[in-house]
């Protein structure tokens, strides 16, 4: 393998490599399977086919070991410039590669990779051979469902996956990274500390908040609400469905219909699902005529939204279909343009960091070749994103082209603490709905213009968000977010009453508490509140009832006894103000 090559395009060929050398292992053992596709992804790689058999888990062993006696006899790959015809004929028995050649236009150049006994049609690039592989850094890691191209009508095949690196130590410490990110599943955490669940029976792509997960919701809720007020924003309350007459105006069900709920038929119209709220904002602007002292116009809304996702695509609160935005929508005039992209940034960035997050990076979007809205005002919108970012002293990188047709944007991606990168704010300029729905302003010169729109989201959706934080806390939650802050634990029953006066004076203190006043043993219920990871565990007995005190359980294992009741509270509250972690 050629030393030139950047460490990152060594690792692709690897990878693309090694799902080759899987199909080639997976034909020895099933050799009427038709083969599809075996890219190199990010952190491994996979192949998709048609199979005479569903697979079970132990068959990935058998196909590891003929991928390690593959790899042992290293086998060149040889890449081969081939008519049309030939691969046509190379390739007679294989539908998904015939589909493949003929998806590939005319004038192009058509070439295969070869290993021995296994040819593939491929553009590349691949390691000059097997011996390039190292047998003891790959790992086969599951097996799942996937249709041809990702379209349901198609037929669905076996995807197996796998993840491979230049040497074992790699391998070993991103094992060790997925075994983190198990641990962290928020689908498991929300199941084992009640936070919430998801019922296929009653409809997929929903949630369902349980009381404990609803404490966490209320307090994201009221500290985004109380913010936005400190910031200049004002709360709307929209429908949740439209006649169809606002979704062709604003475009949705030219461009976005196969991602809407299907009409509901009342008073001889059909009416949507609203899949996002800015028509609805649009609507109350139009509601009077506007003045440039009117304006900027700051809206905000935690408004549901439906979006029928592909069932395949669905996965526990990071991909639903009836979620709720974090949205806010600003109209501006040109001049507040500049000002209200710096508000915007600041205020992502302070929601951001009020959260935990502290390591977040941008990314600017530009003018693709087919968009709306004059070239000036892109360039000066883009422009003004631009001295946002600097005025935070913030780094980006630029998608140049990769803006939406309607207007450029900025992506605020999060880590989370294991290194995860997360898209949460995204802030966007449209020139399109302004146009759609002849939106205008009167200017200081009397003349009507038309306004500028800024799209606004700071955490996404309330549903991702909360399955972004489970993940990056592994559900230990700092006290301000925690769904029970103090559990109370009697020694014994005898101190049943006291515990209740204090569950009763933390709640009077605007404190989550309650008492355990089950028939559980002291040492059990103290397990059982850490287990739900609760911050504080106050143990009461015969010394704190007669003194007024609390002994102390912290959840990272500090203990402290004889500590006064207030002094407590006090520094719950304290802790609880300044957003801390314990």
């Amino acid at each position: 393998m050629s030393e030139k090559v950047a460490p990152e395009e060594k690792l692709a060929m690897v990878r693309h490599s090694m799902s080759h050398v899987m199909a080639e292992a997976v034909l020895q053992m099933f050799p009427t399977a038709q083969i599809a596709i075996g890219p190199s992804i990010e952190n491994g790689f996979y192949y998709d086919f048609e199979l005479p058999r569903n697979l079970v888990a132990s068959d990935l062993d058998e196909i590891t070991q003929r991928m390690k006696a593959i790899i042992a006899l290293d086998k060149p790959f040889v890449r081969k410039e081939v008519t049309r015809a030939e691969a046509a004929s190379m390739f007679a028995d294989q539908k998904y590669k015939l589909e493949l050649l003929d998806a590939i236009p005319e004038g192009d150049t058509v070439t295969t990779y070869n290993q021995g006994a296994f040819t593939d049609l491929c553009r590349g690039p691949h390691v000059a051979s097997t011996k390039d592989l190292n047998a003891e850094s790959f790992k086969l890691l599951s097996i799942a469902g996937a249709y041809w191209r990702g379209k349901e009508s198609n037929p669905m095949l076996t995807r197996i996956y796998g993840t491979a690196w230049t040497n074992p130590k790699d391998l070993r410490l991103y094992l060790q990274k997925l075994e983190e990110i198990e641990k962290r599943d928020h689908r498991k955490i929300g199941k084992d500390l009640d936070l919430f669940s998801l019922h296929e029976e009653a409809g997929p792509g929903l949630v369902y908040w349980h009381p404990r997960g609803g404490r966490i919701r209320q307090a994201i809720e009221d500290f985004w609400c109380d913010e936005h007020y400190k910031n200049g924003y004002e709360r709307l309350y929209t429908p949740h469905v439209g006649k169809s007459w606002l979704w062709e105006t604003s475009g949705h069900l030219g461009f976005y219909k196969e991602s809407m709920y299907p009409p509901m038929v009342m008073d001889k119209a059909d009416y949507y699902a609203k899949p996002m709220n800015c028509p609805f904002h649009i609507m109350i602007y139009q509601n009077s005529k506007k003045s440039y002292r009117d304006l900027p116009c700051r809206w905000c809304e935690l408004g549901t939204v439906y979006r029928y996702e592909k069932a395949g695509s669905l996965h526990g609160l990071m991909r639903v279909r009836g979620f709720t935005q974090d949205d806010a929508h600003i109209f501006c005039t040109p001049d507040q343009m500049d000002s209200e992209i710096r508000e915007v940034i600041r205020f992502s960035l302070h929601m951001l960091h009020s959260f935990g997050f502290e390591e977040i990076n941008a990314y600017l979007s530009t003018r693709p070749e087919k968009s709306v809205g004059e070239p000036e005002l892109w360039e000066a919108a883009t422009d003004s994103l631009r001295k946002a970012m600097a005025e935070e002293g913030m780094k980006y990188e630029v998608d140049e082209g990769g803006g939406a047709f309607y207007g450029p944007k900025i992506d605020l991606k999060i880590k989370d603490a294991i290194g995860r990168e997360w898209q949460l704010s995204t802030i966007q300029f449209d020139f399109n709905l302004p146009e759609r729905f002849k939106l205008t302003f009167v200017d200081k010169d009397n003349t009507e213009k038309r306004p500028l729109m800024i799209h606004r989201a700071l955490l996404g959706s309330l549903e991702r968000f909360f399955g972004v934080l489970i993940e990056h806390y592994a559900g230990a939650f700092p006290p301000w977010l925690s769904p029970e802050q103090i559990a109370i634990v009697p020694i014994s029953e005898a101190y049943f009453d006291y515990a209740s006066s204090l569950e009763a004076r933390f709640k009077a203190e605007g404190l989550r508490a309650k008492a355990d006043l089950s028939a559980e043993h002291m040492n059990n219920k103290i397990k059982q509140a850490f287990a739900m990871k609760d911050p504080y565990v106050v143990v009461v007995g015969d010394k704190e009832a007669s003194g007024d005190t609390v002994a102390v359980r912290y959840r990272g294992g500090k203990k402290t006894f004889g500590v006064k009741t207030q002094d407590f509270i006090d520094e719950v509250k304290d802790t609880v103000a300044k957003k801390l972690q314990i």
